[in-house]
């Protein structure tokens, strides 16, 4: 291969975000991975890429890096062939949402291949990697086709080289629009296309028309406006007979056989390359001077260089560079994290998070409405735009349930049920003092079942909807306020269920009401020292048969109008109407801490409550398998046009013992 570039390459910007790019040529020669990933940072934000291709093929590795690079470039990309797309060429049009093909234009797919040299180990370990390329070739491939293109067809598609026409392109998925026919251009490789077999008529014939004249056409050169073959050739032009399949095949290995010769020379004093040698034998488009040349790149690796290329940042825990990318966009645009300008999506509303999710992993969009476009952002099996939105979704619900200013779990008791069975609870009482245990004797079982008291879990839930029409207006609330508030409506629920046991006084496993008098817990008076001793006196006389408990309050619930007083009553050092000289100290100073509740003063603004200490049997909230949290689910479904998004906790609140409890009726 000549040293000299045969091709055109070429990328600028246009107007109002787009940019145009060029790549005539050999894959890799002509342009390179590292020069379009260059010169697209150096373009910045681009909101579409309009892009022209005409080439035969060439780099394997060079291919599918500028594949991949194209595939997650976050804008709008379009490619024309104009006139043949072959190879590895071909690969690179699969990166594009929108792949445009003139009537006589032609996409060509076939395996890779190469050659290589040593043991049979080392034979072998090539063919292996050769098998992995044209797996990551099939891959685009279908990636692009979105279930036209089976493995059979592929598979079909590798066994000899398959020239495919802009309709059966668009056919299989791999193309998208047929346009009018265009003449063939003067900057295509032609003389890499006689490496190939089973060429169409009319390709061969321009080819043959090359051979006659002597040169490449011009751009100026009167070319078929069909694919005609007898329109192609002049009717005076000499030497019409066409070079046969093994003609060509043949000159062909004869050519690659040279190519390997000094391949090998090259690498002669360079054994600890080995990987760089077969490397160079499996692509067709390195010769001896390339080879050279990638060797001295090589062995410059460990220098330090003069300069250095701009920082990047790839936003990815997981690989998964756009969908990382799109959800650090999002926990910054919900207030979950800080802004990172790095981030290449970091200017990008829902709607254009939608389209990215699709485009960027290959999947056109073109002709779509902007409500199919995130109808499909939702759906595609490739995208995980909906997965993205519930975890963004699920973080507000989570930040509203943790910064609910719930008082209930102060003081009740956490519990964990495994099931939404009834649970049996022993309580404080269930217990007499042991049994003396004679020598010899057996131990007795204690029978708690009729005292126990019962718990079960409840679910609690709603649903809400995240819909297109709020992606396509940039609507944020369906993704933080809504969340926010039900995660604040979850936790209100709980606080709802367990005072609503104090307020409603419900029976307990006895037949009596948790509050009554023949439970010892039932007190009266205002709020005032006596008042609170002697209620505070009633728990601490409470018994398990003869043995007395001894449970100390630690919470006075009340009104939120009487919280003020009861601190009042409570944490001064004297009471109330003694001179300051007397000495006559306050006897219940901070015995318990004060809590004041909304939903009491709801049900009566006098009555008040003392509890024992967290974690006695006071009340239980019990949540299944201990997940103390909301949490959401999603589904598509067909009445809601977006996803039904359902937020749940499942919870059971009982009271479990009448003795760790005392109310005041206030008066």
């Amino acid at each position: 291969m000549s040293n000299e570039k045969r091709g055109f390459y070429s990328i600028k910007a246009a107007a109002g975000g787009v940019a145009e790019l060029i790549m005539y040529g050999d894959v890799g020669w002509d342009f390179s991975a590292k020069q379009i990933a260059s010169d697209l940072r150096a373009m910045g934000k681009i909101t579409q890429l309009k892009a022209y291709i005409q080439s035969g093929g060439g780099d394997v590795m060079d291919g599918m890096a500028i594949y991949n690079i194209l595939a997650r470039w976050p804008c709008q990309k379009s490619i024309c062939i104009e006139s043949v797309a072959a190879s590895m060429a071909s690969v690179i049009c699969m990166a594009f949402d929108t792949v445009i093909m003139p009537s006589n234009a032609f996409l060509m797919i076939h395996s890779n291949w190469g050659g290589a040299v040593g043991t049979a180990d080392d034979l072998r370990e090539y063919a292996d990697l050769l098998d992995k390329w044209r797996s990551s070739m099939g891959k685009a491939y279908q990636d692009k086709a979105a279930g036209k293109l089976s493995d059979e067809q592929l598979a079909q598609f590798f066994k000899e080289d398959t020239w495919l026409t802009a309709q059966e392109a668009v056919a299989l998925g791999l193309a998208d629009e047929v346009i009018e026919p265009m003449q063939m251009a003067a900057s295509i490789d032609f003389k890499r296309l006689k490496d190939f077999n089973n060429m169409p008529k009319a390709m061969q014939t321009l080819l043959q028309q090359q051979a006659n004249v002597g040169e490449t056409p011009t751009a100026a050169t009167t070319a078929p406006t069909t694919t005609a073959p007898a329109a192609a050739v002049p009717p005076t032009t000499p030497a019409a007979v066409q070079p046969d399949a093994a003609t060509i095949q043949a000159a062909a290995i004869a050519f690659n056989s040279e190519r390997m010769k000094g391949i090998n020379t090259a690498f002669a004093f360079f054994p600890e390359l080995a990987d760089l040698h077969n490397q160079c034998i499996a692509d067709a488009n390195i010769n001896a001077e390339k080879a050279k040349d990638l060797i001295l790149a090589k062995l410059g690796e460990n220098t330090t260089p003069c300069a250095t290329l701009p920082r990047t940042s790839v936003h990815s825990g997981n690989g998964n560079i756009v969908g990382d990318s799109i959800r650090a966009q999002l926990l910054t645009r919900a207030g979950h994290a800080e802004r990172e300008e790095s981030n290449a999506y970091a200017s990008y509303n829902l709607r254009d998070l939608a389209r990215a999710s699709l485009t960027d992993r290959g999947i056109g969009v073109s002709g779509m409405n902007p409500l199919q476009m995130v109808g499909l952002a939702f759906t595609h099996s490739s995208s995980d735009f909906g997965n993205i939105l519930l975890d963004i979704a699920n973080k507000s619900v989570l930040m509203g349930w943790e910064t609910a200013e719930e008082t209930f779990e102060l003081w009740t008791k956490k519990g964990q049920l495994g099931d939404f069975k009834i649970a049996q609870r022993v309580g404080l009482g269930d217990f007499n003092s042991l049994r003396q245990v004679r020598e010899g004797a057996e131990y007795k079982y204690v029978t708690v079942g009729d005292h126990a008291q019962q718990i079960a879990l409840a679910t609690y839930g709603e649903l809400f909807s995240i819909t297109r029409q709020a992606i396509i207006n940039d609507d944020m609330s369906m993704l933080t306020d809504i969340p926010m508030k039900m995660g604040f409506a979850a936790k209100g629920t709980i606080g709802d269920l367990v005072y609503a046991v104090l307020t409603q006084n419900p029976k307990m496993a006895d037949g009596k009401a948790l509050f009554h008098a023949d439970h010892g817990n039932l007190g009266s008076g205002a709020p005032s020292v006596a008042a609170i001793d002697a209620n505070r006196m009633l728990m601490r006389k409470q018994k398990s048969g003869n043995r007395s408990l001894n449970i100390r309050p630690e919470f006075v619930l009340c009104p939120v109008g009487l919280e003020t007083t009861m601190n009042q009553i409570i944490k001064s050092s004297s009471v109330k109407g003694a001179d300051v000289n007397s000495g006559i100290v306050n006897p219940i100073q901070n015995f318990a801490e004060v809590i004041g509740e909304p939903r009491l003063d709801d049900s009566s603004a006098t009555q008040w409550f003392l509890a024992a200490g967290k974690g006695r049997d006071t009340i239980e909230v019990a949540y299944l398998d201990g997940i103390d949290t909301p949490y959401i689910e999603q589904q598509q479904g067909f009445t809601i046009d977006g996803v039904a998004t359902k937020v749940r906790i499942d919870a059971g609140v009982a009271p479990l013992d009448h003795r760790g409890l005392v109310k005041s009726t206030g008066v």
